[in-house]
């Protein structure tokens, strides 16, 4: 007689039964507890508005009959006019709130400002001295790079800002998008650049997911991809080079809303629309496209690292500006899977650190030190320049730029009173900015969201207190835009 057979010998039948029951009993116990808790669990959710589920038709996406920027404006021209029939003329009545972006003439109405910045925009120039081509980031619209389309465009740059698909409009567009329709519009861009500056200099300069997407290119462009133009530079705020780990699981959550036809399932958030060029509410697709295209960066980059010597043709010189802390990507990423793997050039990476001489430092959690260090450990002896930018043993409080193997230079800057740390939304904005900027800069059209530090109880807000206090501009963006204008021979 085998073990397995003197085994089963031993148990009588009417205990496996019994334990089968027992088996059974639980597993039906627990499906039961768990439809009950997925029932509140969507009973707690905010109910989705028309601009959650309606899907604008014109919308531009890699199947669309447009291969220049020309027919990219005129498909822009009809979507808006789309949105304003299927949005705008339809909001409900008990939508209708003074800070809604879709209402007109609210607070938070985007036609308040003096430009259509949710739209693609170009700020052309007689003899250019260059051409820059700008990308903002996932949720977002161009107008997260106007101050530097701004500055560039005095200096006599050519300067062209691509509205990404499904941004600018309603956040349902973040829910069929996809990664490749966006680097269509990359294409679009720079061929248009190139068309208007010739052989001078083109440069992409990107925020957030806006990285991504220009490396996509570049690195197309250097396999001579359809004879793409190769951009003379890179200059990235706030790069999205990965996400979180928990990333290529969240998908599931809208493919589960899917299959029961929960269209809830789909967002990660829901909010009140109150900033008239960013959504407030966030699908779970536009998440997931990020961690695909991050995800596709990193296949090019091997491929890249692969080609013998002489078949390469040279990276172009990456400048990025990132807070050392940064809730919305890895930090760690930008270090690890793309400064550490560029070829040696001429490559700089600046790291703002927290506010050490902050009076309320010990609400800072001790391991955001701990992963300072490690992030400042981890650059050493790579091929590219590391400036740390600290206030970190500074005896006057200024702050100083700090580089291996150099003297720290001390620069003209000092953290404004009561900021801690700077934000993945604050990199790009200037303190001057009327809708993110701060008490002293000029005065909105509409909403101002910069200084928005309001007290009392959380639950009487029609949104979370930690939106309202997260950082949203630059108390250093004079220091970021010299290190540009000098980075591309501008200064």
């Amino acid at each position: 007689m085998s073990l397995l057979e003197s085994y089963w010998v031993r148990i009588p039948w009417w205990s496996v039964r019994k334990a089968s029951q027992m088996l059974l009993s639980a597993f039906l116990g627990a499906l039961l507890i768990g439809i009950v808790f997925f029932t509140l669990y969507m009973k707690s959710l905010p109910s989705l508005n028309i601009w959650h589920t309606t899907i604008l038709q014109n919308e531009f996406n890699i199947d669309s009959n447009v291969k220049d920027f020309k027919s990219y404006l005129a498909l822009e021209e009809r979507l808006f006019d789309e949105l304003e029939r299927e949005i705008y003329q339809k909001v409900p009545q008990d939508k209708k709130s003074p800070i809604n972006r879709y209402i007109k003439d609210s607070m938070a109405d985007p036609t308040r400002w003096e430009k259509a910045w949710n739209r693609s925009f170009e700020l052309s120039v007689e003899n250019p001295k260059m051409g820059v081509l700008l990308l903002h980031g996932m949720s977002d619209s161009p107008y997260s790079l106007h101050a530097q389309a701004k500055y560039l465009h005095e200096r006599g740059v050519w300067v062209l800002a691509m509205r990404m698909p499904g941004h600018g409009t309603i956040p349902s567009g973040l829910v069929e998008l996809k990664w490749q329709d966006m680097a269509a519009v990359v294409q679009i861009g720079m061929k248009r650049l190139t068309e208007k500056v010739g052989a001078k200099p083109i440069h992409i300069m990107s925020y957030s997911t806006g990285a991504p997407l220009a490396l996509n290119y570049t690195l197309k462009a250097l396999e001579n991809e359809n004879n793409l133009t190769i951009p003379s530079s890179l200059i990235f705020y706030s790069p999205a080079i990965g996400v979180s780990p928990a990333a290529p699981f969240a998908v599931w959550q809208s493919r589960l809303g899917h299959l029961l036809g929960v269209d809830r399932l789909a967002w990660n958030t829901i909010s009140p629309e109150f900033d008239p060029f960013k959504y407030a509410s966030f699908a779970v697709n536009a998440g997931d496209q990020v961690y695909r295209i991050c995800n596709e960066v990193q296949k090019q980059l091997d491929a890249y690292t692969k080609q013998k010597k002489t078949e390469k043709k040279v990276f172009p010189p990456v400048l990025s500006f990132t807070s050392v802390v940064d809730s919305t990507v890895n930090v760690f990423s930008l270090v690890n899977k793309l400064y550490a793997r560029l070829p040696k050039a001429k490559h700089a990476l600046v790291l703002f650190d927290i506010n050490h001489n902050f009076k309320a430092h010990y609400f800072i959690k001790p391991s955001v030190n701990a992963s300072i260090e490690k992030l400042k450990n981890s650059a050493i002896a790579q091929p590219y320049t590391l400036d740390f930018i600290s206030n970190n043993n500074s005896k006057d409080g200024r702050l100083m730029c700090i580089t291996q193997g150099k003297e720290p230079e001390p620069l003209e800057f000092y953290w404004s009173k009561g900021l801690y740390s700077l934000s993945h939304l604050a990199m790009p904005i200037s303190q001057n900015d009327p809708l993110y900027g701060s008490s002293h800069a000029p005065k909105s059209p509409g909403i101002q969201l910069g200084h928005l530090a309001v007290y009392g109880e959380t639950s009487v807000l029609q949104t979370s207190a930690s939106t309202l206090l997260r950082q949203r501009w630059n108390p250093f963006h004079d220091y970021s835009k010299q290190r540009v204008l000098e980075f591309m021979g501008l200064e």
